[in-house]
């Protein structure tokens, strides 16, 4: 039995359950760092002179376009703190994208590596 509660599964299946579980705890916890930095923001920034994060609406928007495409419509945080926020979630934005595709490539090329071990007749492990 694995930590997961996952009994004997044939290898595609651990594979495939493994690359699920990983993408499920960067989708968990990017949901987090939205919400944290959403509240974040519409604190720091609702009242600093000239902004355009008003409502928490404004501040959700702001920060969940921030983080899917480091880009919004809305001008960027004013304040130092917001600034500092605004910069986080782009790092955060870069490292998940990278990642994220580090972990599909990962899966790829592992299942990959199997295929061929395989119809070879070797384990595929060096």
């Amino acid at each position: 039995m694995t930590t997961l509660g996952v009994v004997n599964l044939p290898s595609w299946e651990r594979h495939h359950h493994r690359l699920l579980v990983r993408l499920a705890w960067v989708f968990g916890a990017t949901l987090v760092v939205d919400i944290v930095c959403t509240v974040l923001i519409y604190v720091l920034e609702r009242d600093a002179l000239g902004t355009q994060i008003r409502t928490f609406g404004d501040a959700l928007f702001f920060t969940t376009v921030q983080l899917l495409t480091v880009s919004s419509q809305i001008r960027n945080p004013l304040t130092t703190g917001g600034r500092l926020v605004d910069v986080f979630l782009e790092i955060w934005a870069v490292i998940v994208v990278a990642g994220s595709a580090g972990a599909m490539a990962d899966f790829f090329n592992e299942a990959t590596a199997k295929r061929r071990a395989a119809r070879s007749g070797h384990d595929g492990r060096r």
